[in-house]
């Protein structure tokens, strides 16, 4: 959302206030800066180790509490978060109209990823406005009776925040990092069984390949790190670390040679960044880089990932292929579209 708070606030007619959720203030905090907007208020909603209906019911009622008070004219949120779905819900029952950035997405699958697609497709229910990243995404908000004068074809923000990020550290360099793979894994739908396959898979890769470095900076939740921990603390050559902040997340990938993640995010940003990358899931919401042969579907079969990951590893031709710098998702002008719609939506003049 950063590059859409810093066009909007650059417009003379409009009063932006940035709401943060609380949901993942730690990894939030240190771009602010980097990012160069601000947050006005936090709700304070995560608490440690806390349920999906415990999480829900604490952020609809700081929603309500927030909304009620200020009464926006028009809610922006991004994504398929328990934040955005509960932003949405909570300005249907005040009446205040709700903007869904990166709408559209779909895997036509209730489980996978979990929650995230049920997220999103309420929120397509509940939106008063669609930015959608791709025709795909336009075209699947459409099935399901959205107003076709309010679904907007945009590209994706996380393609304006990558340029903007790579276009930084050219100025301002990140960590130095010594790497062949990179790896990012969370997933709810991956923990137990999926996710011991998937480090299985990295200590395989690590065997077969004596001079390997992989490094997997480990998601906060606990489910996350405890079993990462377990499973792969005794490798040496696999690097576990902190949360990345998102100037050293993408100088990360800029390094790798090739990146496995089940995160939505960089299924983007890889291809652009003309980096193959293998998807750890059974199903994508974002089949456009598939279908242009810059992103692959692995699941989280041991064996695959191996297959997989050896061949990009061994067969250049592959590689270059998977390589080639095709990002379908966006030109970098995303946020500066979502601007003017919203600019007309509320009958303000864009500039003055």
């Amino acid at each position: 959302m950063a590059p859409v708070i810093r066009a909007l606030d650059a417009v003379p007619g409009l009063a932006v206030r940035v709401l943060n959720s609380g949901q993942h203030r730690d990894l939030l905090a240190r771009l602010i800066d980097w990012f160069e907007f601000r947050v006005d208020a936090d709700l304070r909603a995560m608490t440690e180790d806390q349920s999906l209906p415990e999480l829900t019911a604490r952020l609809m009622r700081g929603f309500e509490q927030s909304f009620a008070a200020s009464r926006p004219d028009l809610v922006l949120a991004q994504g398929d978060t328990t934040t955005v779905m509960c932003s949405a819900l909570s300005c249907f029952y005040l009446g205040i109209p709700f903007g869904h950035v990166e709408a559209g997405l779909r895997t036509f699958d209730a489980r996978n990823p979990f929650p995230e697609e049920f997220n999103r497709v309420a929120v397509t229910r509940l939106a008063q406005l669609h930015f959608c990243p791709t025709a795909r995404a336009r075209d699947n908000v459409l099935a399901e009776h959205a107003d076709a004068a309010a679904a907007h074809i945009t590209g994706n923000t996380v393609i304006d925040a990558l340029q903007f990020t790579t276009a930084k550290l050219k100025a301002r360099p990140a960590r130095d990092f010594d790497h062949d793979i990179l790896v990012t894994a969370h997933r709810r739908e991956n923990f137990g069984a999926p996710f011991a396959d998937i480090c299985g898979a990295l200590r395989d890769l690590c065997r077969e390949f004596p001079q390997l470095k992989i490094l997997y900076p480990l998601h906060p939740n606990p489910n996350v790190r405890v079993a990462a921990k377990r499973l792969l603390a005794d490798e040496p050559r696999i690097t576990l670390a902190e949360p990345l902040d998102y100037p050293d997340l993408v100088a990360a990938m800029q390094r790798a040679r090739l990146i496995l993640t089940d995160s939505g995010g960089i299924q983007e940003e890889a291809p652009a960044l003309r980096k193959p990358v293998l998807v750890l899931r059974t199903v994508t919401e974002r089949p456009e880089a598939v279908e242009l042969g810059a992103a692959k579907v692995v699941g989280t079969s041991r064996d695959t990932i191996v297959a997989e990951a050896r061949r990009l590893l061994l067969d250049a031709g592959h590689y270059a292929g998977m390589a080639r710098g095709v990002s379908p998702y966006g030109d970098g002008l995303a946020a500066d579209r979502i601007r003017d719609v919203v600019c007309r939506y509320l009958n303000v003049a864009a500039s003055s």
